[in-house]
């Protein structure tokens, strides 16, 4: 007979409740023994018994396989653990400059004794400096550059050093620390760069470290100071006696932009250091050291999951430190545990966690003043990632709550404050804090207009007000449009008065302006007065008639342009036609935009058959077959040859659940369909009126949610809710056979595709991620990280560059495959997208959303993406989307039970007038209007179809 569990002891603490719902927990599950659950769980009697004892708190995968044992959600459960391990380990008092770690900061020269694991590069640092002059430092955002040069390089340079950060005005910077060191006037070493170098050469060598060296191009925006700064640099470090030697920390996605000066270019040969991710036992320094300085432990178990979780990641160094900094708040004793690292939040959530809770303890005024300052503390990337900006302290207003915010994230080290100056930690607050994600991209170039006042303030105020510097033209429009928009409650006083005088200007030259041309026009009227009353008297008659006609013409076109809009969903055809009509009749302002709305589409033809809703369009690779399944259970095939005509040609049936995906084999003999009966199966369709299932790939323990092709046809890919991918021979269809499976997602995988060159693979999944396979070496290549919500969907370009991502964030991204670098994000549907196709030549990008809507984007040029058309006609959600191989078909599917298809222009105008748009149309009308519906909008007008 089992013994009795042991009464928990008295009382309602926060550990006392947990473990009182684990026992409950367990009872509702039938009351299983301890023996049942260790089976389940793979953990002893012992260690289960003790996890509901109430003595002390289970570490999280004992209390997950707990949970789990007893049929329990771990979701819920592990969310719950994390606030009671929070309640008993929260921070503890005390000055956090003792702490064996600096958060997110970079460290300093003085902290010698906290950097650790990066010797190796550092002496290579050293080598590459006594060979060469001048040496570029690359790294990615949170590799530990600046900790490289300040903590490591510095501190082991024996002579003077000059260590500065570009800032706004990278030659004003390096003037004054120049000056500072050599006692020397700063003006004259502004005005004359080969003054710098003689002011260095006083018969030692001067180290200059820059710091930060992109921000020569994310904050100056005088070419001519950034192309003086650099040239004084390298005249600096050309100097062959009593000289320089110069190093600058570049961040790794700002190479190209140093490629574009040729001493940069030269320098590299040679010259250049690229700092990549720690190794496992460099990463075991950087933890333990620290610490062991400082009088600490670290837990063997925190120190394996923290290698387990840092290693090979790039950019990881700063959560890293951050949170081992809130660990060591959490400590017991002197040893910094495992337990509480997981109160922290780990790796990816310490430094969210502190954020959030920063923010969650202001008041409401505050937090509008927090998101203000952090929002003016970073600088929009231009096709790299966005970076964080120094800010004076003049630039921000001096009010109670402005000093509060600073002060309460300055203590948590989310910014540091200068003596005259407040910047962001470290980038990778920006990269990791969702909410600060979500301010960015709310208004994108409403930042940028206000980062542009707010320099042009500074630069209004050094030239004591002058109005020269005051904004004028398209400047001034667009951002006084911004500021009555909503954005000038963000302004401060200074940028405000910049705005407003800028105004005042404007209206007194208008004025001015005003009373010449009153004089002028005052003389012209006498002289008109007598002509026009002898002409009027003879012109009566004729145009009394004529007006009356026109009249009525700009009546009726303004009339049936108002009436498309509602049309232009359900008839798309007849509305194209009725524009161009009305703008022949009248060319109104309402005619003209009615008719560019009516591109790029005025006819969709419907694909109808399915009874439920469409999950997919495909087409063959010849284009002349499309494939389509259904939430019906089915899938269909359909013959594309005539566009306006589209003819069924098969059911294919067999599945017992929803149709999810489907693809075409490249040789055009096989098809393969998945669904959620947790199979995928191959089809023979050689006769595409009667396909003949061939074999089920069927190992998955979840709903099969995509298939795919490789390129040559030999392999096929299937991805599942069972949180894998698998890998498939198919040269036999007959007898596939399971290659191998891909694991590491942590929620359901939704979608694959395999790059053009067939050497991998990217799938898609429900934990926010894409993740890129290198199939050769059948391993996860990167994880690309970027969306907030599920990922929905993933495609490559045809030439394997760019690849682009879904989410229901409501975007889609499109990412650099080689280096995994964000291009852009397609904003502008109003819910969830669930698919995306590249068009085969690449500048354009189709999305499917549930808005109703699909979407068009050019992607022509990095950085500058915009919407380019809208496809409205489906009567629901948009599900699907894909490009015909030509290029001149687009299919959609949607939650309306069918599927449409398009046509795309071979030549897309960048910016189309009407007889552009009016060729396009035409060429696409399948059924002209006939005399019936004409008369009906435009009666009393001779009937003229505009495409007969």
């Amino acid at each position: 007979m089992a013994r009795r569990e042991r009464p928990l002891d008295e009382g309602d603490t926060a550990l006392l409740r947990f473990a009182r719902d684990l026992r409950a927990l367990r009872e509702g599950a039938g009351k299983p023994t301890y023996r049942e659950l260790s089976d389940r769980a793979h953990y002893s009697e012992a260690t289960l018994s003790q996890a509901a004892a109430g003595h002390k708190l289970p570490t999280l995968a004992v209390t997950l396989a707990y949970v789990q044992a007893c049929g329990g959600a771990a979701g819920e459960w592990e969310e719950r653990w994390r606030a009671v391990a929070a309640e008993l380990d929260g921070p503890r008092p005390g000055d956090q400059e003792d702490s064996p770690y600096v958060g997110m900061a970079a460290l300093q020269p003085t902290d010698v004794n906290r950097f650790f694991g990066r010797e190796c590069l550092v002496r290579e640092l050293q080598t590459r400096l006594a060979r060469r002059r001048l040496v570029l430092v690359f790294g990615a955002s949170g590799a530990g550059k600046s900790s490289l040069l300040r903590a490591g390089l510095i501190p082991r340079w024996e002579g003077p050093v000059l260590l500065f950060t570009p800032c706004t005005h990278p030659l004003r910077e390096y003037a004054a620390r120049l000056a500072r060191h050599t006692g020397t006037p700063q003006a004259p070493l502004e005005d004359d760069p080969d003054a710098l170098r003689r002011a260095a050469s006083d018969g030692r060598e001067l180290l200059i470290v820059v710091d930060q060296f992109e921000e020569v191009f994310t904050l100056c925006d005088d070419e001519k100071e950034r192309h003086r700064f650099l040239e004084a640099l390298l005249t600096a470090a050309r100097a062959e006696e009593g000289g320089c030697r110069v190093v600058l920390g570049v961040r790794a996605d700002f190479f190209a932009h140093c490629t574009a000066f040729p001493g940069l270019v030269e320098a590299l040969h040679g010259g250049q250091l690229t700092i990549g991710p720690m190794r496992p036992d460099e990463l075991r320094q950087a933890i333990t050291q620290p610490a062991v300085r400082a009088g600490y432990t670290v837990e063997t178990a925190l120190l394996t999951e923290l290698i387990a979780q840092a290693n090979t990641r790039i950019g990881v160094l700063p959560l890293l430190s951050h949170a081992l900094l809130e660990t060591w708040r959490r400590r017991r004793g002197n040893a910094l545990t495992l337990t509480g690292y997981q109160a922290t939040g780990g790796i990816e959530g310490a430094l969210t966690k502190t954020a959030e809770t920063v923010y969650g303890g202001l008041s409401a005024s505050q937090r509008r003043v927090a998101k203000d300052l952090l929002l003016r503390l970073t600088a929009l990337g231009e096709g790299t990632e966005d970076t964080k900006r120094r800010v004076a302290r003049a630039e921000l207003s001096g009010d109670q709550d402005v000093r509060l915010v600073l002060d309460r994230l300055a203590d948590a080290r989310l910014i540091t404050l200068g003596v005259d100056d407040v910047e962001i930690a470290h980038e990778a607050l920006i990269v990791s804090w969702p909410r600060l994600r979500d301010w960015l991209a709310e208004d994108r170039e409403g930042l940028r207009l206000r980062h542009e006042l707010t320099a042009a303030t500074t630069a209004w105020e050094s030239l004591d007000r002058d109005p020269g510097s005051l904004y004028r033209g398209v400047r001034l429009a667009r951002a006084a449009e911004w500021a009555q928009a909503g954005g000038g409650a963000t302004l401060a006083e200074r940028e405000r008065a910049f705005l407003d005088a800028s105004l005042a200007a404007v209206r007194a030259e208008r004025d001015l302006a005003r009373r010449h041309g009153n004089r002028l026009r005052n003389a012209v009227v006498l002289l008109s007065v007598l002509l026009l009353l002898t002409a009027g008297t003879m012109t009566y008659a004729i145009s009394g008639r004529q007006s009356a006609a026109r009249q009525r013409d700009l009546a009726l076109s303004q009339i049936v342009a108002g009436k498309i809009a509602g049309l232009r969903t359900t008839d798309p055809e007849l509305a194209a036609q009725l524009s161009l009509a009305a703008y022949r009749l009248a060319p109104s302002t309402e005619a003209r935009a009615s008719v560019l709305a009516s591109l790029p589409y005025p006819y969709a033809t419907p694909l109808a058959g399915h009874t439920e809703n469409v999950n997919l369009v495909a087409f063959s690779a010849d284009g002349r077959t499309v494939i389509t399944t259904s939430h019906d259970h089915t899938a269909r095939l359909w013959d594309a040859r005539d566009p306006y005509r589209p003819v069924a040609l098969a059911r294919l049936g067999g599945h017992t659940s929803s149709v999810n995906g489907a693809a075409f084999h490249p040789g055009g003999r096989l098809a393969a369909t998945a669904g959620w009966d947790r199979t995928a199966r191959l089809w023979d369709i050689s006769d595409r009126r009667h396909p003949v299932e061939l074999s089920r790939l069927g190992t998955h323990t979840g709903e099969v949610n995509a298939v795919t092709f490789s390129p040559a046809g030999d392999v096929a890919a299937t991805v599942s809710s069972d949180r894998t991918a698998k890998l498939w021979d198919v040269t036999d269809p007959r007898a596939p056979r399971e290659i191998t499976t891909l694991k590491g997602h942590t929620d359901g995988v939704v979608a694959a595709a395999f790059h053009p060159g067939g050497r991998m693979l990217a799938t898609a999944s429900f934990d926010h991620t894409v993740a890129l396979w290198d199939l050769a070496r059948g391993g996860m290549r990167t994880t690309l990280t970027g969306h907030h919500a599920p990922v929905t969907w993933v495609a490559f370009a045809r030439d394997g560059g760019r690849l682009v991502s879904t989410s229901q964030d409501g975007t889609a991204s499109v990412w650099a495959v080689a280096d995994g670098r964000l291009l852009g994000t397609l904003s502008g549907h109003g819910a969830f997208v669930r698919s995306a196709a590249f068009h085969p030549r690449g500048t354009t990008v189709a999305t499917a959303g549930e808005d109703g809507t699909a979407r068009l984007w050019d992607v022509s040029r990095p950085g500058r993406y915009r919407p380019i058309g809208v496809l409205e006609g489906h009567g629901d959600r948009v599900t699907s989307v894909a490009f015909s191989p030509d290029g001149r078909t687009i299919l959609t599917g949607g939650d309306d039970d069918v599927a449409r298809r398009w046509g795309y222009p071979e030549q897309w105008p960048d910016r189309p007038g009407v007889d552009a748009a009016e060729t396009w149309l035409c060429g696409n009308v399948a059924t002209p209007i006939g005399a019936a519906r004409w008369h009906a909008y435009f009666p009393g007008v001779p009937y003229r179809p505009p495409c007969p």
